[in-house]
């Protein structure tokens, strides 16, 4: 079982670079996708059918922003949009898809601007917290997938130093971080495997960051304990051009 999280910076962009021909050579059982910034209508949903995958997506109801979406070669049992509060479902953040013997979350959590926007992550942050404790009350085994926005520890971010006091590496946030993966008993999979420094999944489009490696860890696969004995490969595909943020894979057999 090969999953997959990708926040792609526009579906529609994304396609005009080739991104089919990339799923199909990649061949996730599962992708988890990120700022869609596209309508369900928008969504080329026909070439994905014809390499194998149903998709489903859950729009923001503002034009062009935000939006997630899962694509998966079995067909889930049962697809939930959003989690029920409005002011996040709204924007599009939370899909979940649920299959036989686990359930896989496609999340894109707010970025903060400024003071108001860091409240609203902040608050989002952990209204999903308790979303994720009450889920794993009845479903056990959960794959978390997504763009946090957060470098969680120093290793996961260039400048650790330099970039303190900027949002998605606020001790704040970094705390919250912790919580989450410690109370919702999830692992870090990229980490479960990886403890070398200079490995990240986002950089800025300025100063020719990519090419230099000034980058961010902000996007994560995170499942429940009880998938750890599964577990199998966990990597970065930074290759991949389509945005700039590049996917993340995990394995589980």
């Amino acid at each position: 079982m090969r999953i997959i999280s990708y926040n792609v910076n526009g579906i529609r962009a994304a396609f005009t670079k080739d991104f089919v021909g990339w799923l199909k050579i990649s061949d996730p059982d599962i992708i988890c996708i990120q700022e869609s910034k596209a309508g369900n209508d928008q969504i080329d949903i026909e070439s994905l059918e014809k390499i194998g995958y149903h998709s489903f997506w859950h729009s923001a109801q503002r034009k062009g922003y935000s939006g997630v979406g899962i694509a998966s070669k079995i067909k889930p049992n049962h697809i939930e949009y959003g989690c029920g509060i409005e002011h996040y479902d709204s924007e599009g953040r939370i899909i979940r898809a649920d299959f036989d013997e686990f359930s896989v979350i496609s999340v894109y959590v707010p970025s903060a601007s400024n003071i108001e926007r860091l409240g609203f992550k902040m608050q989002f942050c952990y209204d999903f917290l308790d979303y994720i404790k009450n889920l794993s009350k009845t479903i056990p085994n959960l794959i978390i997938s997504g763009d946090f926005n957060i470098c969680h520890h120093a290793i996961d971010i260039h400048n650790p130093e330099g970039l303190k006091n900027t949002s998605g590496f606020l001790p704040m946030e970094r705390e919250w971080m912790t919580r989450f993966i410690e109370e919702c008993e999830l692992i870090d999979t990229f980490r479960f495997f990886n403890d070398q420094p200079d490995h990240y999944s986002w950089w800025s489009y300025r100063q020719n960051s990519r090419a230099r490696n000034k980058g961010w860890r902000l996007d994560y696969n995170l499942v429940s304990y009880t998938l750890q004995e599964k577990l199998s490969r966990a990597v970065i595909l930074k290759e991949a051009v389509h945005s700039d943020h590049c996917p993340v894979m995990v394995e589980l057999h």
